[in-house]
């Protein structure tokens, strides 16, 4: 039960998310990898929708405090950056945020591309599904190099 907790909530955690859950979940806590991408997607996506809704007004809010307003000050300017960096993301938003999300790479995932739907103003309704989306094409793509790292870990173990 352990396992489960903690990969859920590994999987909420800002820029590990679903990318390190997995692997944890299937190497630390040996749950199966259906349970490790299920459990992790879940994790994943849960605070996507509260993220797009409603990080500006509380970003305005937490920023009255002094060492909280670096924080939302470093995030802010991230994630305008990255919209700023992509013409991609720029001209094709949807689809833009789908790929920043689905591709398992450090500073991508459901977090940002949550802010950075917020910050183009991409409605919630729209924003939400393409994030999901994405969450769940990274876990695919976290899964099947989990697994090829355990197969491949394995047989260098048993042939060594």
């Amino acid at each position: 039960m352990i396992g489960y907790i903690a990969t859920l909530i590994i999987s909420m955690i800002p820029i590990i998310e679903l990318r390190g859950a997995i692997p944890v979940a299937v190497f630390t806590f040996h749950l199966s990898y259906l349970e490790a991408f299920l459990i992790s997607f879940i994790g994943n996506i849960i605070p996507v929708y509260f993220i797009v809704k409603f990080i500006k007004p509380i970003f305005k809010l937490l920023s009255k405090i002094k060492f909280l307003k670096k924080i939302i000050d470093w995030a802010t300017e991230k994630a305008t950056k990255k919209i700023a960096e992509s013409e991609k993301l720029q001209k094709a938003t949807l689809l833009g945020v789908y790929l920043f999300v689905a591709v398992p790479l450090p500073g991508t995932g459901a977090w940002m591309g949550s802010l950075i739907a917020n910050f183009l103003e991409i409605p919630p309704k729209k924003a939400v599904p393409v994030i999901i989306a994405g969450v769940f094409t990274a876990g695919v793509i976290m899964l099947a190099l989990t697994a090829g790292a355990n197969g491949g870990i394995s047989y260098l173990f048993e042939h060594m």
